[in-house]
C-alpha cells in the first residue's frame, strides 16, 4: 500500500503544537513495521535523522515540492496526480482543492468559529474556507477530542461516522527535574506561575494577567511567566504584560522546558478554546499542579489532574490560584492524579490508530 503524507510542516523553525503533532505522528508510523511505502511530500530538504529510525529505501521516498505559493492546492496537488499514491493524509486541516487521491485530513479544532475577534480576519476567512472544503471531501477526519467531533458535526453537518478520535501523544522523555540551573539563567528568584504557549488572544492571557494581579494582594511575591513566541495579534497582550511587570521569556529552548514547568508553583492555562493543549500534558510530566479551563477540550484532555475553571471568569480563575497555592493537599492531589493521567497518551498508539484509517481508505479505492 502507497501512503502519501503531507509533511511540509515538519521543517519549520518554530514548532507549535500542530507542527509537533505533524512530526511526531510521522514518526511514530515510520516507526511501525506494517509494509507499506510511504512517500512525504515537503517543502524544505528536511535535515538527516528528522523523522527517527532510518525506514528501508525502497519504502520510503520523500519528495521535494517547490512552490512557494498554494504549495497545498497546487504543489501537492500536481504531485499526487503524477504518483498516484493509494491515500493522502494531511496533518493539518487543508486539503487540496482537487484532490485526485483519497483523503484523510486531521482537523485539530474550530476555535474560530467560536472567538473570531481571536483571528485576524483573513485568517478567519481562510480557515473557515479551507475546513468547510476538508471536511466535505475527506473519505475520513481525525480529530484530537471528542469536543472536536463535536464541534465538526454541528458545525458542519460531519456524520460521526467519518470522524475518528485519535488522541495525540505525548512526549515520554518529559519528567520532573532540579529546576535550579533553568531557573538562574532566567533569573527566577521569586515564586512563580508559568504559562506556555504562542501568545495570542485565544490563550486570554489578559485576563490571566488580571488573575495573577488578584493573587498578588495576599502573595506580592508571586510572578506570572510567560514562556512562548508572540503570535498573531499580540502587541496589546504583551504590553499588558510590560505594564503588569509580568515575565516575558518569549520563545524559550524545548531543553528549558521540564526546568520551567518543574520549578512552577503551579502551571495556569486559562485557554478559550483547545482542540488538544500538549503543555497540560508537559506540565503534569513534569509534576506542576495544573489550573486551566474547563471549555473545549481542556478538561477530557488533563482528567482529575487539573483545577478547572471558566476562563472568562477572573476572579474565580484568581480564586483558583488562591486554592492551589494556599493548600498543600491541593496541590499533592493534582500532581498525582497529573502523573496518572499522561500515562493515557502515546504517539505509538495514537500512530496505530490513524494507520488504522488510511488502510481502511486506501481499501475503499
Amino acid at each position: 500500500m502507497h501512503i502519501a503524507i503531507d509533511a511540509s510542516r515538519t521543517t519549520v523553525a518554530q514548532r507549535t503544537g500542530t507542527e509537533r503533532y505533524a512530526l511526531c505522528m510521522i514518526r511514530a508510523l515510520l516507526a511501525q513495521e506494517a509494509g507499506h511505502t510511504y512517500t512525504l511530500y515537503m517543502r524544505d530538504t528536511p535535515p538527516s535523522g528528522l523523522f527517527g529510525i532510518p525506514h528501508p529505501a525502497n519504502r520510503l521516498r520523500v519528495r521535494i515540492v517547490g512552490m512557494p505559493r498554494l504549495w497545498t492546492h497546487v504543489g501537492l496537488a500536481r504531485a499526487l496526480a503524477q504518483d498516484r499514491p493509494d491515500v493522502i493524509w494531511v496533518p493539518a486541516h487543508t486539503l487540496p482543492l482537487i484532490c485526485p487521491t483519497p483523503g484523510v485530513v486531521t482537523i485539530h479544532d474550530i476555535g474560530y468559529r467560536f472567538f473570531p475577534q481571536a483571528h485576524p480576519a483573513r485568517q478567519r476567512r481562510y480557515l473557515e474556507w479551507s475546513t468547510r472544503h476538508s471536511a466535505g471531501i475527506a473519505r475520513r477526519i481525525l480529530a484530537d477530542s471528542q469536543a472536536t467531533l463535536r464541534d465538526l458535526e454541528r458545525a458542519y453537518r460531519v456524520p460521526s461516522g467519518r470522524i475518528e478520535v485519535v488522541y495525540p501523544g505525548r512526549d515520554e522523555t518529559l519528567q520532573r527535574v532540579d529546576p535550579a540551573e533553568v531557573r538562574a539563567r532566567h533569573g527566577l528568584t521569586r515564586p512563580y506561575l508559568l504559562h506556555v504557549g504562542t501568545v495570542q488572544p485565544r490563550k486570554n492571557l489578559v485576563r490571566l494577567i488580571e488573575a495573577h494581579a488578584r493573587a498578588r494582594v495576599r502573595r506580592p511575591e508571586l510572578e506570572l511567566v510567560l514562556a512562548g513566541a508572540p503570535g498573531w495579534l499580540s502587541d496589546p497582550i504583551l504590553q499588558a504584560a510590560r505594564t503588569a511587570g509580568v515575565r516575558v521569556l518569549g520563545a524559550v529552548a524545548g531543553s528549558d522546558l521540564p526546568g520551567l514547568y518543574s520549578g512552577a508553583e503551579a502551571f495556569v492555562f486559562p485557554s478559550l478554546y483547545e482542540g488538544f493543549g500538549f503543555p497540560v500534558l508537559e506540565a503534569q510530566a513534569c509534576g506542576a499542579p495544573v489550573i486551566c479551563s474547563q471549555t473545549s477540550s481542556l478538561s477530557e484532555v488533563a482528567g482529575e489532574g487539573a483545577l478547572l475553571i471558566d476562563p472568562q471568569d477572573t476572579p474565580a480563575l484568581a480564586a483558583a490560584i488562591d486554592e492551589v497555592l494556599g493548600r498543600p493537599d491541593v496541590r499533592a492531589r493534582l500532581t498525582e492524579a497529573g502523573a496518572a493521567n499522561i500515562l493515557r497518551f502515546s504517539w505509538a498508539e495514537a500512530a496505530a490508530q490513524a494507520r488504522t484509517v488510511l488502510e481502511a481508505v486506501a481499501g475503499q479505492g
